[in-house]
């Protein structure tokens, strides 16, 4: 009984290593900022996954929807859509920024005001399948300040 014991403790173990070697890198991360009334803004961010996996969603207290959106040009028409999931290939930096990838935070309970922050949950799927969620905070910029080394394409409207 003491070895299945100890054998069940190793594997707890190897499994907890195996999730934190999963962590998503966020680097840069940012919300833009709103004005009382205003209902949706974005959450911007690099993210690096060592062994690759794909974004498959978020959530925070802050918004009653969280999802990954994306935005692309569609003849002269710039569009914005949700995506089921985006691609994080191993090693590979997966920018967030406007005019692109994001996550678009809605029906907000609450303006978000520079200086403050967000916490956000990222739901993130490794390439065996296993859901994972890592909890991000994410300070609030004006919509004039992108987050340092962030160029800025095109900006939200709503």
């Amino acid at each position: 009984m003491r070895e299945i014991k100890t054998l069940l403790a190793a594997a707890a173990l190897l499994l907890a290593g195996a999730a934190l070697a999963q962590t998503v890198k966020v680097e840069s991360a940012w919300a833009r900022a709103t004005v009382p009334g205003q209902q949706g803004t974005g959450a911007f961010m690099t993210l690096t996954a060592p062994e690759g996996a794909r974004l498959v969603g978020a959530s925070t207290p802050a918004a009653g929807v969280a999802e990954v959106h994306e935005m692309a040009m569609q003849g002269d028409v710039m569009k914005m859509r949700a995506v089921p999931a985006l691609d994080l290939p191993a090693g590979q930096p997966v920018e967030l920024r406007p005019g692109g990838h994001h996550l678009m935070l809605m029906d907000l309970r609450a303006p978000l005001m520079p200086g403050s922050t967000v916490p956000l949950t990222l739901v993130l799927r490794d390439a065996r399948g296993a859901e994972v969620r890592q909890e991000v905070r994410v300070p609030v910029r004006a919509a004039a300040q992108p987050a340092p080394g962030a160029a800025s394409a095109h900006e939200h409207k709503h």
